[in-house]
């Protein structure tokens, strides 16, 4: 099983010579099923929620660093 979050279009980006990207989508591709899943990424939404509560986490601290000083 193989994933991306790129379509094949966009895979010269990672790999730059554009000869071994087509080599390797045809090698890849040759008897595989592809299943498209057009939903949010789960590990984005993760993400995003960290930083947010990092960002209201991280406030609190720093005022009371000035008040210290």
């Amino acid at each position: 099983m193989l994933t991306t979050n790129k379509p094949f279009s966009e895979w010269t980006d990672v790999f730059p010579n554009a000869a071994c990207v087509v080599t390797m989508i045809d090698r890849l591709l040759h008897k595989a099923e592809i299943a498209e899943i057009a939903a949010d990424s789960y590990r984005l939404k993760e993400a995003k929620e960290r930083a947010a509560r990092r960002r209201t986490s991280v406030k609190p601290n720093r005022a009371r660093r000035k008040a210290r000083a």
